[in-house]
């Protein structure tokens, strides 16, 4: 059954660094699909009643329930019985993203919480960071069991256009120039979604805000957001409320506060914190806790603030929707075939072989494949890919521009020696040299367009 609860281990207390005793406890449930998910529930020692209780939704990636160590046990010390968990491995990868599932394994954390003794079931809400601020609400608008909802970075937009800004961003802050974060956000963003390899690329979150109707909600971002865009994605949660007529819909931002809320300098670093994956987590903001924790408490306590919007920061780029992106793949397609079909041609010795045309085919598909995955590259290994940034410019995207150059000049010398040679017309000759010359021309206005030739 969904949400059967297995008790792994005895609860263990132990002393956080301040504040009460917090107990915890190794549990498993059954998630989306029956999978087995294991989590840690924290709560108080000898908390008075039955109070509220709270289910962290962790953001993209693998998400091991460390990650979240500091929010659980800050809600724990405010009486807030706590479930945090490691997120699925099975249905979830970089290529395949169900949010209705993550959903699904969300709703069952609720239904453990609400099972345990010292929690008030009908005071059992869902905590979403990043990715979990698409996952929290939307489990909130399919089940009456969720009391409340928080996030922290949720994204405003879908998927795509999210990590084509994310991305963006940090490549500026990297140091490379407008043209090629164009390209990252426009054909290379188009190129991935067109073929299926970027997963749940047009997730729109506004359907599943505007069913929120009477479930109280805290939207937080960072001052210093650089994953989502905070003054867009902000908006869009305080209008898309508005128009569900929530009436307790706080919208609100962390003063110093990084994507995940934590402190840092500018948004691209973490102060302090345990490390993560080798990097800092960062301290939590103080007021990012006390925020979430105290509004919690109100809620559960039965008087949910009404509905606030704090002023916006100022937010460096503005993101751009990526535009229709169903053919995305196609002219790369056609230009490979064209310059793949001269030396495949021949293989039955059909026409004339002429060096320069040669030359001219090996140059145009190296420099179709290499503009391609150089600027997706980013979206598969982030803004690192693009390292070291020479001119602002990628240095591998320096070598497919030099790539392009070579294309064009080797079409130029090739037209040169048809001309030289005066072939006789004949269906081999057309056979042979019409798809590459088609392929050269049409590759002049599609590098224009990836941003080959700025």
């Amino acid at each position: 059954m969904v949400g059967a609860l297995l008790l792994l281990a005895a609860p263990m207390a132990y002393a956080s660094e301040d504040g009460p005793v917090l107990v915890r406890q190794e549990v498993t449930f059954r998630g989306g699909g029956g999978l087995v998910l294991h989590g840690t529930v924290l709560s108080t020692r000898g908390a008075p009643g039955a109070g509220a209780g709270i289910v962290l939704v962790g953001g993209s990636g693998s998400g091991p329930r460390e990650e979240y160590r500091q929010e659980a046990e800050a809600f724990a010390r405010a009486g807030i019985t706590t479930l945090v968990y490691d997120k699925r491995t099975v249905g979830y990868s970089r290529l395949h993203v169900d949010f209705g599932l993550l959903a699904d394994d969300a709703l069952a954390g609720v239904r453990l919480l609400r099972s345990r003794s010292g929690v008030n079931a009908r005071q059992v809400g869902l905590w979403g960071f990043s990715e979990g601020g698409w996952v929290a609400p939307l489990a909130a608008s399919r089940s009456t069991d969720v009391a409340f909802v928080v996030t922290i970075g949720g994204p405003g937009y879908d998927p795509l256009r999210t990590q084509a800004w994310n991305l963006t961003t940090h490549l500026r802050h990297q140091g490379v120039g407008g043209p090629f974060r164009r390209t990252v956000a426009g054909p290379s963003a188009q190129f991935l979604a067109s073929t299926g390899l970027f997963p749940a690329a047009g997730y729109d979150p506004l359907p599943v805000l505007e069913r929120l109707h009477r479930t109280p909600v805290l939207a937080l971002w960072g001052d210093h957001d650089t994953q989502v865009p905070p003054q867009e994605s902000a908006r869009i949660f305080r209008e898309a409320l508005a128009r569900a007529g929530n009436r307790h819909a706080v919208i609100g931002f962390v003063d110093g506060g990084a994507h995940n809320g934590h402190r840092t300098s500018d948004g691209f670093d973490r102060i302090g914190g345990p490390l993560f994956h080798g990097k800092k987590l960062g301290d939590l903001v103080p007021r990012y806790t006390q925020t979430m924790t105290s509004w919690v408490r109100a809620v559960a306590a039965g008087h949910p603030p009404a509905s606030s919007a704090a002023p916006a920061p100022g937010q460096a780029l503005a993101s751009t929707p990526v535009p229709d992106h169903a053919w995305a793949w196609l002219t790369p397609a056609l230009l490979l075939l064209g310059f793949a079909a001269y030396p495949l041609s021949a293989l039955p010795r059909c026409g004339p072989v002429l060096r320069p045309v040669r030359w001219l085919a090996g140059f145009g598909m190296l420099a179709v494949v290499a503009t391609v995955a150089c600027s997706t590259a980013v979206f598969v290994a982030g803004n690192g890919a693009a390292a070291p940034v020479v001119w602002g410019r990628p240095a591998l995207w320096l070598v497919v521009q030099g790539l392009a150059v070579a294309v064009v000049v080797s079409a130029g010398v090739s037209a040169a020696a048809l001309r030289r040679r005066r072939l006789t017309p004949s269906w081999a000759v057309w056979l042979r040299l019409a798809p590459v010359g088609l392929a050269a021309v049409g590759f002049v206005p599609w590098a224009v367009w990836w941003g080959v030739a700025a």
